[in-house]
C-alpha cells in the first residue's frame, strides 16, 4: 500500500492522528528531501510521544522521480511505503502526481490522506470565494512566460490563487497594479506559523505595504476576478470560426483557446 502523507505547512500541531498512525506504521519512506523528513520525524516523535522509526529513507523528488520509477519493479509497493513532501499535500506545486498515475498505471493500492493545504488556507482567509476558484501555484520565474503568466491570471473569470517566493513577491504585485492598481489582492505568509502575515486591499495598496514588510517566508496572494471584463470580451471557438480569415489565422488564433497546436487546428479545418 502507498500512503501520500501531508505533513504541516508551519504548525506542528496541524498533523492529523491518521497521519501519525501510517507513519508509525510504515518503514519505507519516499521524501522530498531526506533532510527535512527526519528533521520532521525527529520533531513529530517528540511533540506527539510517537515512535516513527523508518528502517529506510529514500529521496524522490522531480530530479529524479522519473529515474526511481524506471529503477524498481512494481513489487517494490507490495509492502507499506510513505510518500511526504516537505509541507504541504504532495502533488499540489510538490512533487507526487508522477508518483499517483505510476499507482494508477500499474493497480497499485494507495491512498491520500487529507490535511494542510496552503493554498485553500489562503482562499478562504481572503473572503474573495464564493464558489469557484482557479490554482496556478508558481508562476515562471522570469522573462517573457512571467509577463503572460501574470496577463493571464489577471484575465481570469474566478479569483486566482498564486504561490510566490520572497525575492519576487513585490515584482507580482508591481505587475499587478501595473495592469489594474485598483484589483483587491490578498497576501499572506508563513500561513500557521508564529509570524504569519496577511494583508487585504487594492494592488496599489498592498505593494504600498509590502516595501514596507519583512519579506522572508513564503508567499502565497489571492487575486480577485475582474468579471466584467471577463464576459465582455470572452471568446470561443465558434466565434473564430465564424471570421472571415485565412484558415493559418484561424489555426493560429484557435490553439490559443483550446491548447491544441497550430498544425492540428489546421488540418481539422481543412477536413470541415
Amino acid at each position: 500500500m502507498l500512503y501520500f502523507v501531508p505533513t504541516p505547512i508551519g504548525n506542528l500541531n496541524d498533523i492529523s492522528f491518521h497521519s501519525l498512525e501510517i507513519l508509525q506504521k510504515c518503514k519505507l519512506f519516499l521524501c522530498e528531501d531526506t533532510r527535512v523528513c527526519k528533521s520532521l520525524i525527529n520533531l513529530l516523535n517528540n511533540r506527539f510521544n510517537v515512535a516513527i522509526k523508518p528502517l529506510k529513507i529514500l529521496a524522490f523528488h522531480t530530479h529524479n522521480e522519473k529515474t526511481f520509477l524506471n529503477s524498481i519493479d512494481k513489487d517494490f509497493f507490495e509492502e507499506d511505503v510513505v510518500y511526504m513532501s516537505d509541507a504541504g499535500m504532495p502533488g499540489i506545486s510538490d512533487p507526487g502526481q508522477i508518483l499517483i498515475e505510476y499507482a494508477i498505471k500499474n493497480n497499485i493500492k494507495y491512498e491520500v490522506l487529507s490535511g494542510s493545504n496552503a493554498a485553500l488556507l489562503a482562499l478562504v482567509s481572503s473572503g474573495l470565494c464564493l464558489k469557484e476558484f482557479i490554482f496556478m501555484g508558481f508562476l515562471a520565474n522570469k522573462g517573457a512566460q512571467r509577463k503572460k503568466d501574470i496577463e493571464k491570471l489577471m484575465l481570469n473569470p474566478y479569483p486566482s490563487i498564486v504561490y510566490e517566493a520572497p525575492t519576487r513577491i513585490i515584482n507580482l504585485i508591481e505587475e499587478i497594479s501595473n495592469i489594474d492598481s485598483l484589483r483587491e489582492v490578498f497576501i499572506i505568509k508563513e500561513a500557521t506559523k508564529k509570524f504569519e502575515s496577511k494583508f487585504k486591499a487594492n494592488a496599489c495598496k498592498v505593494l504600498e505595504n509590502l516595501k514596507n514588510m519583512d519579506l522572508r517566508g513564503e508567499w502565497c496572494v489571492v487575486i480577485a476576478p475582474k468579471i466584467d471584463q471577463f464576459h465582455q470580451n470572452i471568446l470561443c471557438e465558434e466565434d473564430i470560426l465564424e471570421l472571415d480569415l485565412p484558415l493559418k489565422v484561424k489555426s493560429k488564433l484557435l490553439s490559443k483557446i483550446n491548447a491544441k497546436s497550430p498544425k492540428e487546428n489546421y488540418q481539422k479545418l481543412l477536413l470541415s
